[in-house]
């Protein structure tokens, strides 16, 4: 971790935010007057957006809403008592 005055950082911008993003650095600390002012650290990894929710839009197309939902009858007889249709 290494500390650099105010004016050194703003001369050396580009360099210590090199040093951050490569790793070389895990923190700079810049101080004003000697004493820690701010902290520049790097930024996490990118988000992930593959595994988001809808990425299988369209991946199959021979399933229809109607065939996905056919089964629904079956399955709610599944879950009620048949004699007085409450939940088992």
């Amino acid at each position: 971790m290494a500390t650099v005055n105010m004016l050194d950082a703003k001369t050396n911008l580009s360099r210590l935010v090199e040093a951050v993003e490569s790793g070389a650095e895990t923190e700079i600390i810049i101080a004003r007057n000697g004493k820690p002012a701010a902290r520049l650290v790097p930024i996490g990894p990118p988000v992930d957006t593959s595994k988001r929710l809808g990425l299988l839009a369209g991946k199959y197309p021979s399933l229809s809403l109607e065939d996905f939902n056919s089964t629904d009858e079956e399955i709610a007889a599944m879950f009620l008592d048949d004699e007085e249709g409450d939940l088992v």
